[in-house]
């Protein structure tokens, strides 16, 4: 006779006593620290999209500060999701560190940044789930959400990128056109 699922569970709990709690499964430990790494990415992007929000209301690019202060909030919510993840399998999230000042130039410097964040990170979200395929299956769904947004990311800045070839980056006029057309 086959034993379902809770059949087994419950027999393994009558030979320990129902009276005792059992410990539920986590993680394994190499897919806590993946997972602990993107924290830290995501973090990053959020305080790299706080700093280009922060300077395009300083320049005045009041639609691009808007697009940047609505991307900082996705990618807190990235990271707030990845830690509410690792908190359903009984795991104590760490945050690590992420940098918290970033430098830019122009519009077009926020842009280049952002493209290369956003890709590093659909490259980092694919490898993840490609090595914890066969490790944590619960994982790697959940992983797979992370890599549609990043390849949904990566396009949209496709398409600044994209648009910034058809303007001449050096006059302040048509970057003003670019920023009104394209946030």
């Amino acid at each position: 006779m086959m034993k379902t699922f809770n059949q087994s569970i419950i027999n393994e709990n009558v030979e320990i006593g129902l009276d005792k709690p059992i410990n539920p499964n986590t993680l394994p430990s190499g897919v806590i620290k993946m997972l602990t790494d993107r924290i830290g990415d995501e973090y990053k992007a959020y305080y790299h999209y706080r700093n280009a929000a922060n300077w395009c209301k300083d320049v005045n690019y009041k639609k691009a500060a808007a697009f940047f202060e609505s991307e900082a909030n996705g990618e807190l919510g990235h990271a707030t999701k990845l830690q509410e993840y690792l908190t359903q399998w009984n795991i104590m999230p760490s945050i690590p560190t992420a940098p918290t000042k970033a430098n830019f130039s122009s519009l077009v410097d926020i842009i280049n940044q952002s493209y290369i964040i956003e890709y590093e990170l659909l490259e980092q979200y694919s490898a993840d789930a490609k090595n914890i395929f066969n490790q944590h299956q619960a994982t790697y769904n959940f992983i797979q959400e992370y890599v549609d947004i990043q390849n949904g990311e990566v396009a949209e800045y496709c398409d600044l990128l994209n648009a910034l070839q058809l303007v001449n980056t050096g006059n302040k006029f048509e970057i003003l056109y670019f920023e009104q057309t394209y946030f």
